[in-house]
């Protein structure tokens, strides 16, 4: 019997099984994520054509796309110019002759004889009475292959060149045809009735080769809720299980330290920050594991909370580590906490990509042997050569920068240590709760007082945006210069922040300035210096890359420009407007572009108008409607190849509901109806997914 928690379930098989899918065909497959043949079936269309009403030659009208038959009566090649090879294909129908049309595909030659039916989709072309069809996609029509039969609906999917559309259609077919039959339907059946879906065979085969474009839609509808009801049944189970464990460490009612640290900060928490910070302390008390999401405004002041927890454990001579999505971030926290905390007698340490050697291994015994209180540090703390005598607090900062493997990987190094994950990024309360189901949340809204907020302005004059900078600095202010984000490649982006500090030190506004560069290819005692020298104030304009986007917090710098403003989406933009209005100074914000378009000013104007991170989220949602939150992204998390996070809301909200309903009765997935879907989750690892 097969069973896909035991592995042995033929959809669990390498794709080579298929005897269409040898060595070569598999390493073009796995280019796009295709490596079992599980991964074939959910592999799912990202369009359909509807090829249903096929046309005859003559019926058709030059310039549209149309779906023919003919028959083959000839082929024929030529080279009209150095470069250029012309397959043409003569067939027959019903009203005459046409022609199929290829450029530089001669290799398509070899596969055409007389007599075959081709199935033939393209644009037409009508010049002199002939019709051509500049085919996008053909194919043969094997004898008594029903499939291919006729007009269809047919499946469009993403595809590297190397693969055509109408090869892996076959492959995906025969996949179809050997293993569908032996899945089991692992959706409960109750909720199968209740939503009207189709069971899994069926839906593999519409959402693949439909009868129909509606029966396509329902069986996609079938996978979005599949999709969604899966990973909010995992986040249930995980959350059930934290609530189970009885963490073995305890912390000392309240720390002297704790009074200390706040006796030294130059100013008084928020009412925001006294109450997330009472949640916290209360989640500390209990028996269970803390598992919770801080989530607060850009300048909110949620690292100062996260500090309180992290020393609540030192000051109960436990171990806390927080972990940072950049160096420089990392640092700033390192060298804020060291600062405060210069003659308490806790040590913190920082562990960076530049330790020599030398310096990481006695580092690295001295954190063993639980002599450093605090660590902090990047993706380098989940290594495996960091080891703790007793961690007990873990923050993660900027948790949409990790996701929840990486966060369970540093969870893993202490003994159900307590969790606080922090994101800066604002979402929209409902799918906060739908993306983090397994966290408690507390939020801080409210800005610390005296705090004014960040004037912005859309600009195409860079000599005036210039001008107005040099301006703050000849006030004494400070300021950042945002190079644009030129593509999903830190190396351009390095380059163009280089050309410009060289283009700016020399030019007419900033020659006797002190204009310094910062990004992330620097050294990190490089990067500390400079950092460090626009701290002190050395640096009046600061040209960086958005290696500043979280946490850099300099109180005399009034003026962020961000060239090239329309490549950023809007998080990621108030993310860096966040950098300034952190002093008593007025600050602004100017978004450069060189071309506003009446859809980029549109989008530009709503950060111009809005300053509070939650309502700009809203808006951002509601200004593009479906598909992605800008700027956010919850990496580790399952990928989802049908649901959307922000289309299929209102879909999660409900499908949430019945994942919790059925915990709520059957905790364990021990009941007869929910065996198989705890198999289901167990074979795509999401039974313990998150760790813990």
């Amino acid at each position: 019997m097969f069973s896909r928690t035991q592995g042995n379930h033929p959809i669990d098989q390498k794709i080579q099984c298929l005897k269409t899918v040898g060595q070569k065909r598999a390493a073009l497959l796995k280019k796009l994520g295709i490596e079992t043949v599980h991964d074939l079936l959910y592999y799912f269309p990202r369009d359909y054509e509807d090829r249903s009403q096929v046309k005859t030659a003559f019926e058709t009208a030059h310039g549209e796309k149309a779906t023919l038959i003919g028959t083959v009566t000839g082929v024929r090649e030529t080279k009209p110019r150095p470069g250029l090879v012309v397959t043409k294909l003569l067939l027959k129908d019903s009203s005459g002759f046409f022609m199929g049309v290829w450029f530089n595909q001669p290799f398509l030659k070899k596969q055409f004889s007389p007599g075959q039916r081709i199935v033939l989709t393209g644009k037409i072309d009508r010049f002199t009475g002939q019709v051509q069809v500049y085919a996008s996609d053909f194919e043969v029509v094997e004898e008594g292959e029903g499939l291919l039969q006729g007009g269809r609906i047919v499946p469009v999917y993403p595809l590297t060149e190397q693969f055509s559309q109408r090869l892996l259609r076959r492959i995906i077919k025969k996949g179809l045809a050997e293993w569908a039959h032996r899945l089991k339907e692992f959706i409960p059946p109750h909720l199968v009735e209740a939503h009207a879906l189709p069971v899994l065979p069926e839906a593999l085969e519409e959402v693949h080769f439909p009868a129909s474009i509606q029966k396509a839609q329902k069986a996609k509808e079938r996978f979005i809720w599949e999709e969604l009801f899966l990973f909010q049944v995992a986040l249930g189970l995980r959350r059930l299980k934290l609530t189970r464990i009885n963490k073995p460490h305890q912390y000392l009612p309240n720390p002297d330290i704790l009074e200390k640290f706040t006796g030294k900060l130059p100013f008084t928490l928020t009412a925001g920050q006294n109450n997330a910070w009472r949640e916290i302390n209360s989640d500390l008390d209990k028996a269970c594991p803390m598992y919770r999401l801080l989530q607060g405004d850009v300048g909110s002041g949620k690292t100062v909370v996260s500090l309180l927890f992290l020393l609540k454990a030192a000051g109960s001579g436990l171990q806390g580590a927080l972990m940072a999505p950049t160096e420089i971030l990392a640092e700033q926290h390192y060298l804020g906490l060291r600062r405060l905390l210069c003659d308490s007698g806790i040590e913190i340490g920082f562990i960076s990509s530049g330790l020599r050697k030398k310096e990481r291994s006695v580092f690295l015994e001295r954190l063993r042997a639980g002599q450093i209180s605090v660590i902090v540090g990047t993706h380098s703390l989940i290594r495996d050569d960091v080891e703790f005598k007793n961690l007990a607090a873990v923050v993660i900062d900027e948790q949409h920068r990790f996701g929840v493997r990486q966060r369970a990987l540093l969870q893993s190094k202490g003994l159900y240590p307590d969790v606080l994950v922090m994101t800066a990024t604002p979402i929209p309360r409902t799918l906060a709760l739908t993306l983090y189901g397994d966290l408690e949340i507390s939020v801080i809204r409210e800005l610390p007082p005296g705090r004014k907020p960040v004037k912005t302005y859309l600009s195409t004059d860079m000599g005036s945006v210039y001008r107005f900078v040099r301006k703050q600095v000849d006030l004494g202010r400070q300021a950042y210069i945002i190079c644009p984000l030129i593509e999903e490649s830190e190396r351009f982006d390095v380059q163009a922040a280089v050309e410009l500090e060289k283009e700016l030190s020399s030019g007419i506004f900033f020659r006797d300035c002190s204009v310094a560069l910062l990004h992330g290819r620097l050294k990190t005692d490089e990067k500390e210096r400079v950092m460090r020298s626009f701290y002190s104030g050395a640096i009046d304009v600061l040209i960086s890359t958005t290696v500043i986007e979280v946490g850099v917090d300099v109180p005399n710098a009034s003026v962020m420009v961000i060239l090239g403003a329309e490549r950023f989406g809007l998080a990621q933009l108030h993310q860096l407007r966040g950098r300034v209005g952190r002093g008593s100074e007025e600050s602004f914000c100017i978004l450069v572009s060189a071309s506003l378009s009446e859809d980029v000013r549109e989008r530009l104007q709503v950060l111009a108008r809005i300053t509070d991170g939650f309502s700009l989220a809203e808006a951002d949602l509601s200004l593009r409607g479906p598909g992605e939150l800008t700027g956010f992204r919850q990496s580790g998390m399952p990928e989802f190849k049908a649901a959307d996070m922000i289309r299929d809301q209102s879909l999660l909200l409900q499908v949430r509901s019945e994942a919790f309903k059925l915990l709520e009765n059957d905790p364990e997935l021990t009941h007869s109806a929910n065996i198989l879907l705890r198999e289901e989750l167990q074979a795509r690892s999401m039974l313990n997914w998150g760790g813990g």
